[in-house]
């Protein structure tokens, strides 16, 4: 029971780290950028969310709508002034441009809402829901970690839903396969990339809101998660979609087991030994053949 109970926590929680680096996986599908600011939009969605919840009593499930929407018009207007200038210059300047970045909006958000840590008060973040019963075990989930996956499932598939079933994405991954043969077939590939930004880190936005309820938001919040999602994408194969997914949930089982079998001093270290033999084995990740 205790190991089903493992697997069914790493799930959920991976479901969230999934969404979280959906966006950078995206970003550098599209544009062949890696944003090392990628997880300060986390940030950004939190607080966005803990706004939304302290202000206007919106639930931080609902608040990630807004989260969503605000952080998407934000990175199509950063893409445009910061990002796009670089974009055919060498990837030194593009490491100093988001690392410049992340630095900013770290500050930023430390000057505007200071080093409190903050939190949101929802009816379900002290519930729980009992899956099956054996005898006197019985296998339990939080609310609050359930509403975060299905939310998180509800987003990478639209994003999913998004890039294959309609046209604006099919012309956004011909973007990514071919920008000159895009343009040639009449696609505005400076708009394909804006947007491209635009929902990449909008959804980890949308991420960072759903995980309020058991989550507490910083301006320093984004640095812990930033290695998680560098490994989710790196396990999936940097630039899948498909393969971020995968990749979050497995990192989220890795995490899950290695906190039940080792202490918690080395409750990454199994998660960094598969990323190192991922490089060393893998590099291109998990999907690199479906994708080529």
């Amino acid at each position: 029971m205790i190991l089903f109970q493992t697997l069914l926590d790493g799930v959920l929680i991976g479901g969230v780290y999934a969404v979280l680096a959906v966006g950078l996986s995206l970003v550098f599908g599209v544009m062949h950028i890696v944003n090392f600011a990628h997880a300060e939009f986390m940030m950004i969605g939190m607080f966005i969310g803990w706004a939304c919840w302290a202000y206007l009593g919106l639930d931080p499930m609902l608040g990630a709508f807004v989260a969503l929407v605000v952080t998407f018009l934000f990175g199509m207007i950063l893409q445009r002034l910061l990002i796009k200038p670089i974009l055919g210059a060498p990837q030194v300047s593009q490491i100093f441009l988001t690392v410049g970045l992340l630095f900013a909006l770290e500050n930023a958000a430390l000057m505007i809402m200071g080093a409190e840590y903050r939190s949101v008060t929802t009816p379900y973040q002290t519930q729980s829901l009992t899956l099956l019963t054996v005898g006197s075990e019985r296998i339990l989930v939080g609310l609050d970690k359930v509403y975060a996956f299905l939310m998180a499932l509800l987003s990478g598939g639209a994003v999913w839903l998004f890039l294959h079933k309609t046209r604006f994405g099919t012309a956004m991954r011909a973007t990514s396969q071919s920008p000159m043969a895009a343009k040639l077939m009449g696609v505005n590939t400076n708009l394909m990339y804006a947007v491209a930004f635009g929902l990449g880190v909008g959804t980890t936005a949308f991420g960072g809101s759903v995980v309020l309820p058991y989550i507490t938001v910083s301006p320093s919040v984004g640095s812990g998660y930033a290695v998680l999602m560098f490994t989710v994408v790196v396990l999936g194969g940097l630039g899948s979609v498909t393969g971020a997914i995968i990749g979050g949930v497995a990192v989220g089982v890795i995490q899950s087991f290695s906190a039940l079998f080792m202490p918690i001093q080395l409750q990454n270290l199994a998660l960094f030994t598969v990323f190192i033999l991922t490089l060393a084995l893998m590099p291109e990740g998990i999907m690199a053949k479906r994708r080529s």
